[in-house]
């Protein structure tokens, strides 16, 4: 069973623009989350140790709370966060589109400059997951390239402007 995901990305900007562009508030609320999306930041505390945590809402559906806890945040150069979706206070909370969804997922991104253009290698995978949970991580693979894809190329829109 292939439990982690690699996805790929490269962007037209410096690392230290793009690493920003992950590691700040005023950067994420203009390109994070699905296109459309209502995005609104509960804490940012971008440091080993630190959390974001945020909620973003479709128009047609309920809103949705995500937090992020910092592992290694190592500028320019490397973030490693654990992520989960979690009520208003923060609690670890089951995702509200799949009861089997892993509860935490452990997201190391890395962030390589070439010509100034940097590409991010971002590497997904649950943490500890029961059986039922990686059959449903794995099988979301796709959707997660897709997802993942369509959140770069808004940042990819956003650093265009920069």
């Amino acid at each position: 069973m292939a439990l982690q995901v690699e996805i790929t990305h490269t962007f037209h900007a410096s690392r230290e623009l793009v690493f920003q562009a992950f590691t700040t508030a005023e950067h994420l609320q203009n390109w994070w989350g699905p296109k459309g999306w209502a995005f609104e930041v509960s804490e940012a505390d971008f440091r080993s140790g630190g959390v974001f945590h945020y909620s973003q809402k479709p128009d047609d559906g309920d809103v949705m709370w995500v937090k992020f806890e910092y592992g290694e945040i190592d500028p320019p150069e490397k973030i490693v966060y654990t992520s989960y979706f979690s009520d208003e206070a923060g609690n670890v909370v089951r995702a509200p589109f799949d009861a089997n969804w892993p509860m935490r997922i452990l997201n190391t991104m890395t962030f390589a400059e070439d010509e100034g253009q940097t590409t991010i290698t971002l590497i997904t995978a649950p943490v500890s997951p029961t059986e039922e949970e990686a059959k449903t991580f794995e099988a979301s693979h796709d959707i997660m390239r897709e997802g993942f894809g369509s959140t770069f190329k808004e940042l990819d829109t956003y650093l265009a402007k920069k």
